[in-house]
């Protein structure tokens, strides 16, 4: 069993987060507790503000800057996400060319607000991003073996280079977490999944949200 960390009065970095959480090794990320959610259908968090229908799932795979409040006032928009059935969480960017320490930090991030959001009840599927071969020991840290994971293929497609770290990552994160089931959020060539498809016992696919939109525009 591995000893929880004690933090000083002062939250200069909101330990409360993580507060009574295990911790990781090495890089101490708060462990999540495996999850096996199959959602259909998710919102993204700036749309969820002032959606009317709950019955879906949030998810963040939209620019950083706009869930950035969630990090820094997280109590304001715990309730908000409660009403829904649950969220896919927080995916801080780790792009190939931002410093290994900044991405070990947005993992953490990530990794915190998933615990958080767990630890008050709400459902969740954790995300998994990557920044390249350089971020692989790290970025699965403190996801359980075996559950359901997140993971989108937004602007990873279209450069050649990009495309190729996408395809990578797959491939380690399926030899590291033996993930049941991957719930995938926007496109992706079939190509890319036939290799696993025997590995995986669960499979969704969830629609861009801008692509629903202008479907529904039609």
């Amino acid at each position: 069993m591995k000893k929880r960390l004690q933090y000083p009065y002062l939250d200069v970095f909101n330990s409360k987060l993580v507060r009574g959480a295990y911790f990781s090794e090495p890089h101490q990320f708060p462990e999540l507790r495996p999850t096996y959610f199959l959602p259909a259908k998710a919102i993204p968090f700036d749309k969820a503000l002032q959606a009317r229908n709950h019955q879906q799932w949030v998810h963040f795979y939209i620019d950083d800057y706009r869930f950035e409040r969630v990090w820094k006032d997280p109590d304001r928009y715990l309730p908000i996400l409660q009403r829904f059935d649950g969220v896919i969480t927080p995916d801080f960017s780790l792009y190939s060319d931002m410093p290994r320490a900044m991405q070990i930090w947005n993992t953490y991030r990530n990794r915190a607000i998933a615990y958080w959001l767990q630890d008050n009840g709400v459902n969740i599927i954790p995300s998994i991003n990557w920044g390249g071969k350089a971020s692989y020991d790290f970025c699965f840290e403190g996801i359980a073996q075996g559950c359901n994971v997140a993971i989108s293929s937004n602007g990873c497609l279209k450069n050649p280079k990009n495309r190729e770290i996408y395809q990578d990552g797959i491939a380690v994160l399926m030899d590291t977490l033996s993930p049941r089931g991957i719930i995938h959020y926007s496109t992706a060539p079939e190509s890319i999944w036939l290799p696993y498809k025997s590995q995986l016992k669960d499979m969704a696919v969830i629609e861009n949200y801008q692509y629903t939109v202008r479907k529904k525009a039609v």
